[in-house]
């Protein structure tokens, strides 16, 4: 059986001229983490699920081999067989550990690009001990170059903090959406510690200690811990900040904050009723501010428990077990497949290596952007701009999309500030939404209502860059105070962003908001 290959080519050689997605802000920038140390800025930099420049250019995986959890979140529903979904907790297949290592390995085989596995569901992995910890000893064993991770709540970590650092693991995310009990209450129902459920104030309470201790005996080991928050709004929007600085107190060297997933039909406590999810608007505000205390990662793609492939796509449908079972170990060979797996590391590693070289050589600007130093002017106002992004350039027809990248063109320069999912609107032919009878036979569902939902979610731009769009789109863009624009396909987007920037400002449109749209965020 043969298993699908994803390219067993290195990606896309990195653009040196300065823009595109990889040279500096799919987040924070590329020197955002420069007070670390070189040798754990090392370990960083060319992590995917951690550097902005590295997760266009490195894979991971997720093998799903943890079911139970032991603590209940209001923003959680574990489901199995939902293949269409990208959000924590959800999986298709529930490994064993001996399926997992066969799993990964066949994975690594095919996928040159892969660097990094990872244990985060479906349940905790920490409440899953036995089955994590054999996963990772086998990992260990089998394939030492593959760096391990984990995620977990924090409830039982300081009881397994030395086992793992027994094992190499070397990077470690933890959930801690407040550190104030009473907040806690609204967002954890229970805690399953010491044989007994524990419910409101006295659970959350256990679990902040828990999590506070853990993080910094994991930093204390040397272990690299990245938090996540979600952002529930009026529960914890307004406490988020001070989480920020005490986890940077504590050791913690990225702060991802996410936005609360809380559509009814996935299920959820806080879907069901009726519990609002931030805007995109919120969820930058919020980023911004907490930008102040530490790095924030901004490129999050918010994974499944049992994710394979670069982040923002999902390639474990090409990877089910019924595939996998119709292999042997036999039928695997590792070992040429780390020889070639190391030729394509080494290759994206030198690629970035000079793109950094590269950027760390240009002069000081002149003013405004520091790509680009010319003359910005300071009175030009913030401007969001939505790009149909792929590998860095404007590389995506706007019906094609399943997410647009949102920049801020500022008078400080250009930065990536966030990503925003939307439907398919369109699959199949170039024409899409033009009018014929190809393009409408090809849209996904109702087209009005997928378009309608696309242009709402792209709410406070005012420009969207693509490689192509139909007249329907269009016109239905401008018609909501968006402008298409479609002259920059596959430049570097950036530079796009930046270009059309100063095509607003040198044709009078920077001075004011036009009628209709709300405000962007001040310049950074």
């Amino acid at each position: 059986m043969e298993l699908p290959v994803i390219s067993n080519t290195p990606p896309t050689p990195l653009t040196t001229s300065g823009g595109g997605c990889s040279s500096s802000g799919c987040g924070t920038a590329p020197d955002a983490l420069g007070h670390l140390p070189d040798h754990i800025r090392a370990k960083v930099q060319d992590h995917p699920c951690y550097s902005e420049e590295a997760h266009h250019y490195f894979a991971r995986m997720h093998v799903a081999v943890a079911p139970a959890c032991n603590i209940q979140c209001n923003y959680c529903n574990r489901k199995y067989d939902c293949a269409n979904e990208s959000r924590p907790g959800v999986v298709s297949e529930l490994l064993s550990p001996d399926q997992a290592i066969k799993k990964v390995l066949a994975v690594a085989a095919k996928i040159p690009q892969m660097t990094v596995l990872g244990i985060a569901g479906p349940g905790d992995p920490l409440a899953n001990p036995t089955r994590t910890f054999e996963t990772f000893r086998q990992l260990a064993e089998r394939a030492p170059d593959i760096k391990l991770c984990v995620s977990t709540n924090g409830l039982n970590l300081p009881k397994y903090a030395d086992e793992i650092a027994k094992y190499n693991i070397d990077h470690v995310t933890i959930t801690i959406n407040c550190i104030d009990p009473e907040i806690g209450a609204r967002i954890y129902p229970w805690i399953f510690w010491e044989n007994r459920r524990i419910r409101g104030v006295a659970g959350a309470r256990i679990l902040i200690e828990q999590q506070q201790k853990g993080l910094e005996m994991l930093t204390a080991r040397g272990i690299l811990v990245k938090v996540n928050s979600v952002l529930i709004p009026g529960v914890n929007d307004r406490h988020l900040k001070e989480v920020s600085r005490v986890v940077k107190a504590r050791g913690a060297f990225l702060h991802n904050v996410m936005p609360l997933i809380a559509e009814a039909e996935h299920g959820t406590y806080y879907g069901l009723m009726g519990q609002a999810s931030p805007s995109a608007e919120q969820l930058q505000e919020l980023q911004d501010d907490c930008s102040g205390d530490m790095a924030m990662m901004r490129h999050c793609r918010q994974c499944r428990a049992d994710a394979v492939g670069l982040l923002g796509e999902d390639r474990g449908a090409e990877f089910t077990m019924d595939k996998i079972d119709q292999l042997s170990l036999d039928d695997i060979d590792y070992a040429a497949a780390m020889v070639r797996r190391k030729e394509v590391h080494d290759a994206i590693i030198d690629q970035l290596d000079q793109q950094r070289e590269t950027r760390r050589a240009m002069p000081p600007p002149l003013s405004g952007d520091s790509r680009n130093p010319e003359n910005l002017s300071p009175a030009w106002r913030t401007v969001l701009m939505a790009v149909a992004g792929k590998n860095g350039v404007v590389g995506e027809h706007f019906g094609h999309a399943r997410e647009f990248l949102i920049y801020e063109a500022s008078p400080s320069g250009v930065r990536f500030v966030s990503h925003r999912k939307t439907g398919l609107y369109c699959s199949g032919t170039e024409s899409c939404g033009e009018g014929d009878e190809a393009s409408a036979s090809s849209l996904v569902g109702e087209p009005e209502s997928v378009l309608d939902k696309t242009i709402a979610t792209l709410t406070g731009c005012e420009v969207v860059l693509c490689s192509k769009i139909g007249y329907e789109p269009w016109g239905k863009l401008e018609a909501s105070g968006i402008q298409p624009n479609g002259e920059h396909a596959m430049e570097p987007i950036e530079d796009a962003v930046l270009a059309v920037y100063k095509e607003m400002g040198s044709a009078g449109k920077l001075a004011e908001k036009p009628v209709g749209q709300a405000s962007s965020r001040k310049a950074a």
